[in-house]
């Protein structure tokens, strides 16, 4: 039996908890990380560990094949309903924030989207689209607009506005519920002093919501683009990338298990890396400028 002083516990005790946390970062994080980028240098098909470095040629094939960078035009409808999204999560909030009867079963019928797997959303949403007995275009018919009766997933210049509503409405209740958070933190002595001083309703969403709640909508929008550019789960799922619905990130995983080009796969996990970083400190400096 070893017996140490409680000076001697205290420093292994603090040794243990500061060690253990930055093994595990360095193991599962900054080792796969830096491997990842060597990987991209490389020409490595992902079987075995023969690989040739060949410098920056992967980035370079990112950049100058239009089908490898521009599957980023699709990420942009799921960018587009993300910002739609938080304008409704930020609605929905304001209005079961304040005193209205059942509100609390409109919450949770707004959340429990959330709570649904992805491959079952998809899968209810398959037999909405679909177009000879989809629930959608049966409603469409049964209303008498039959000329509104479409190809929601085979038509080119909808499929994507018909997956992203599916991401819109999917993580919409977990904004909402953030942002009543954030409504419940504000102080309603603020809103009863601008109510004596004559303040309307959208005076006080102005000048009292919105500046409370600035930080939290700076972590949505951060979390709109980053969700945006990592959009996979509902696209892939539903059509597996076909009729133009490839996302980066689906030709990314097809560049690595499809075609066993690891090499270039890490390379565009990089670029999409840099690219969420470079997105972040843009929104930043010009939407939200640090306050003096």
């Amino acid at each position: 039996m070893f017996h140490f002083s409680y000076k001697t516990q205290r420093y292994l005790i603090l040794f243990g908890f500061l060690t253990i946390p930055v093994l595990l970062s360095l193991t599962f994080s900054y080792y796969p990380a830096v491997s990842l980028l060597y990987y991209s240098l490389t020409d490595w098909t992902g079987l075995g560990w023969d690989m040739h470095y060949i410098g920056f040629d992967n980035y370079k094939e990112i950049f100058t094949k239009p089908e490898v960078f521009g599957a980023l035009k699709n990420n942009l409808y799921y960018f587009i309903g993300g910002l739609v999204q938080v304008a409704l999560s930020l609605y929905f909030a304001v209005i079961l924030t304040g005193k209205l009867r059942g509100r609390n079963g409109f919450r949770a019928m707004l959340f429990i989207p959330y709570v649904l797997h992805s491959v079952a959303t998809v899968i209810m949403f398959k037999n909405l689209y679909h177009m000879e007995y989809g629930s959608l275009n049966v409603l469409l018919g049964s209303i008498g607009l039959e000329s509104w009766q479409q190809s929601w997933l085979g038509d080119k210049h909808l499929v994507n506005f018909s997956l992203a509503f599916i991401s819109m409405w999917k993580y919409m209740g977990l904004n909402m519920v953030i942002f009543i958070g954030a409504l419940q933190s504000i102080p309603s002595d603020l809103y009863e002093a601008a109510s004596i001083d004559g303040a309307n309703g959208r005076q006080k969403f102005r000048f009292i919501t919105l500046p409370s709640i600035r930080k939290v909508m700076e972590l949505m929008l951060i979390l709109t683009l980053t969700g945006a550019l990592e959009a996979f789960d509902i696209p892939y799922v539903m059509l597996l990338g076909a009729n133009d619905t490839s996302t980066f990130v689906i030709k990314t995983v097809d560049t690595a298990f499809k075609y066993q080009n690891f090499g270039l796969a890490s390379a565009m996990a990089v670029v999409l890396l840099i690219m969420v970083l470079i997105f972040i400190v843009i929104q930043r400096k010009l939407l939200f400028r640090e306050e003096g």
